[in-house]
């Protein structure tokens, strides 16, 4: 194999050829295979199902003279709190234990800044003229539509290799109609990007003009390594505090890839002040969230060093499928020059670059042979990715039998669209100098 660009026209036509042929093969297979998101495994799943056992007895649901069962503990059960207090590396004070998912804390905290207004806001953010949130982007496309959902203006600020661009970050906080930035510092979605110390520091650092700024630190990956041993991650809210941000950041996880994303258990992380006043409006919308299950969780994981355990049995499933994706694109992607993509080294994705252009061709073609991805533009602001090349693909969902098809598969897709998108733009070059000459 070659460079693309090193094709003759014959040689490109005998690819296209090739190239189709071989995607009639896989249409054939009838392939009925989803990696639109990062999903665990049903192997994954089901090496955790002690969680449904170990509370059997009415006994079991007794938790330091607090009976589970019933009302109370608004905030969440105190063993839990310091179970996420561990795992995060903040205080049990500081910490909040929601419901199954994270993504609905988030949504209910940008709620309440519209509906009342957070800590330090002068007004309800419904009062505002105009809310920007800065969107780092490739990102998480459920962080971008729950701005979008709130009529908020997204500010794209792009991602480094070191996390977002803080040139662009600080400049864009002296607006006082920023009220926030979403950001996943860890294994990023879709990136897979860990952002450095000096980009960390520069966040906690911030000075926006907004008093009632929300960073959205998502650490949902925190300890989600595929390879190698868990690395750990600065505690953002003891930066935030030092720096005199303390009510600035509020930080987010759950158990959803570590036990059962349908039944797991989300917490949020925030200075205790805000603790207090998030308290206060949160006492007329529940009374407690699923204390029971927050206890069966305490049972199951029991602390951070058995939970990293646990963590080594989820990478030991996963890392095949990584490495089988990353040997595809490195045999049938590389040589040709046409795409470049992250290798990370946790988290839940791998970002592809395609040629600018022909992303949307590309995971059309694969759909039709039967694998579905993410939607082309999803990782960007409103769904529009500029350049039309950014692939978030997701290998966790799929068996290990199934990924490697599904792969070559991709790799083929990504193939014909970039010739396709090549012998157009060629065709259009021509015509362009065959009209300038008969000019």
């Amino acid at each position: 194999m070659k460079p693309y660009a090193q094709y003759t026209k014959q040689e490109r036509a005998a690819e296209l050829t090739s190239l189709r042929e071989a995607l009639q093969r896989y249409e054939a297979l009838h392939l009925n295979l989803n990696m639109a998101r990062g999903k665990p495994s049903k192997a994954q799943l089901d090496m955790t199902s002690g969680l449904l056992t170990v509370l059997s007895d009415p006994s079991d649901c007794m938790d330091g003279g607090i009976d589970a069962r019933n009302y109370g503990e608004l905030s969440g059960l105190p063993s839990a709190k310091r179970l996420f207090a561990e795992i995060l590396g903040t205080k049990p004070e500081e910490i909040f234990v929601g419901g199954n998912a994270s993504l609905n804390l988030m949504y209910d905290l940008i709620a309440k800044a519209y509906t009342h207004g957070l800590k330090h806001s002068p007004r309800p953010w419904a009062k505002e003229p105009v809310v920007r949130f800065l969107c780092p982007s490739p990102g998480y496309d459920r962080h971008f539509k729950i701005s979008e959902s709130f009529g908020m203006e997204l500010i794209c600020i792009p991602m480094t290799e070191s996390g977002p661009d803080m040139d662009a970050v600080e400049e864009a906080v002296k607006d006082p109609a920023v009220k926030g930035m979403w950001c996943v510092p860890k294994y990023s979605n879709p990136d897979g990007i860990v952002y450095s110390d000096e980009t960390v520091d520069r966040i906690a650092a911030l000075r926006p003009a907004a008093p009632d700024f929300a960073l959205m630190w998502d650490n949902a990956y925190c300890i989600h390594e595929i390879y190698g041993e868990f690395v750990p991650f600065r505690d953002m809210l003891s930066l935030c505090r030092a720096q005199g941000n303390a009510d600035m950041v509020y930080e987010f996880a759950s158990t959803s890839k570590i036990t059962f994303p349908g039944a797991g258990v989300a917490c949020m992380a925030a200075s205790e002040e805000n603790m207090k006043y998030l308290l206060s409006l949160l006492t007329y919308q529940t009374i407690s969230y699923d204390k029971v299950n927050q206890l069966r969780h305490v049972r199951y994981l029991q602390d951070k060093a058995h939970t990293l355990a646990l963590m080594q049995k989820h990478a030991a499933l996963l890392a095949p499928k990584f490495t089988a994706v990353l040997d595809a694109l490195d045999s049938e992607i590389a040589p040709l020059e046409i795409a470049h993509w992250t290798r990370p080294q946790g988290g839940y994705f791998i970002s592809f670059y395609a040629m600018p252009g022909t992303a949307k061709r590309a995971l059309a073609l694969c759909k039709e042979a039967g694998v579905t991805m993410t939607g082309a533009g999803a990782t960007y602001p409103y769904g529009r990715d500029p350049q039309d090349s950014n692939i978030r693909i997701a290998p966790s969902f799929a068996s290990a039998e199934e990924i490697e098809p599904a792969a070559r598969l991709f790799t083929i897709c990504v193939r014909l669209a970039t010739l396709e998108k090549l012998a157009a733009t060629r065709f259009a070059s021509e015509t362009a100098l065959g009209a300038e000459r008969i000019a």
